[in-house]
C-alpha cells in the first residue's frame, strides 16, 4: 500500500449524499419542535376563545330565555305567601279603597280537584300542571273569594284555556275553597255568585266569589261579588307575571 492510500485518523471523506453527520436526527428534532409549537398555538387560541365565552355578558336572546324560564317556574320557587299575599286592595262602587285578607292557602294542587268537571277536561287537555288556590274575605267579612293560579306549559296553552272559563257566571269555573273553623267555612260551590279569569304568560288566574255564609247563588248574580272577583285576580296575576331583572350570576337564573 502506498503512503497516499493511508488516511489520517478523523479525516474520513464526507458521505457522497452530501447529508451532514447526524442530519437525520436534526430533521426529526426540528419537526417535533414545529409540531409542539403548532399545538401550543392551538391551545392558546382555544384558551382565548373559552375565556371570552366565559367572561362575556349574556346575549339578548339568552336574557329573554332566562326571564321566561324564571317566570314560568315561580309557581314552584316562590313561597305560597308571595303568590297569594296576605292582603289585596280593592274598591267597590264609590266606596273608599278596602283590603281583602287571606283566610288560607290550599294544599291540594291537582288540576282535577280545583275546577268543575266540564272545565277540568279543557285544562288537562292543554297540559295543566297545577292549580294553586287561596281564599280571601272582603274587609267586612261578608264576601268570600277563592283565587286560583292555573299553571300551563307555555303561553299558547294558557291563552287557549282562559277562553273556557265562564265570563262572569259561577260555572264552569274554579271551585270554592272553604276553610273549616273560619268565617269562610260555609263558602262552598253552591254559594258561588260570580267569577273572573285573566291570562298572562303560562298562567291563568281565576276567581270565584260569593257570600261567606254560604247562601245559594241568586239568579242574575250580585254586583259586589262580580266587582270584587276581577280585582283580586289582577292583584295576584300582576306581580306573578311581572318580569324580574336578570341576574345571571345567581342560583335561580340560567343564562
Amino acid at each position: 500500500m502506498s503512503r497516499a492510500d493511508v488516511s489520517a485518523p478523523g479525516t474520513e471523506p464526507e458521505p457522497e449524499s452530501g447529508e451532514p453527520p447526524g442530519g437525520r436526527r436534526v430533521s426529526r428534532r426540528t419537526a417535533a419542535l414545529v409540531a409542539a409549537s403548532a399545538c401550543a398555538t392551538v391551545f392558546v387560541v382555544a384558551g382565548v376563545r373559552l375565556s371570552a365565552e366565559l367572561t362575556r355578558g349574556p346575549t339578548p336572546a339568552e336574557r329573554a330565555a332566562a326571564t321566561a324560564a324564571e317566570l314560568a317556574g315561580r309557581y314552584r320557587t316562590w313561597p305560597a305567601g308571595r303568590i297569594f299575599p296576605a292582603e289585596l286592595p280593592y274598591t267597590l262602587g264609590q266606596a273608599s279603597p278596602e283590603t281583602a285578607r287571606r283566610v288560607g292557602i290550599g294544599a291540594d294542587t291537582r288540576c282535577e280537584a280545583a275546577a268543575d268537571d266540564a272545565l277540568v277536561r279543557s285544562l288537562t287537555s292543554r297540559g295543566c300542571r297545577a292549580v294553586l288556590r287561596a281564599t280571601y274575605l272582603d274587609q267586612a267579612q261578608g264576601l268570600a273569594v277563592t283565587v286560583g293560579v292555573v299553571v300551563f306549559p307555555g303561553e299558547p296553552a294558557a291563552r287557549e284555556a282562559v277562553e273556557w272559563f265562564s265570563d262572569g257566571a259561577p260555572s264552569p269555573g274554579l271551585r270554592a275553597l272553604p276553610f273549616p273553623g273560619s268565617v269562610a267555612a260555609r263558602f262552598g260551590d253552591a254559594a258561588r255568585q260570580a267569577s273572573a279569569a285573566a291570562q298572562r304568560g303560562p298562567y291563568v288566574v281565576a276567581a270565584t266569589a260569593g257570600y261567606a255564609d254560604g247562601r245559594p247563588a241568586l239568579r242574575g248574580g250580585q254586583p259586589d261579588p262580580a266587582e270584587l272577583a276581577p280585582q283580586l285576580v289582577r292583584g295576584v296575576l300582576r306581580p306573578l307575571t311581572t318580569p324580574a331583572k336578570v341576574r345571571c350570576g345567581e342560583r335561580e337564573w340560567r343564562c
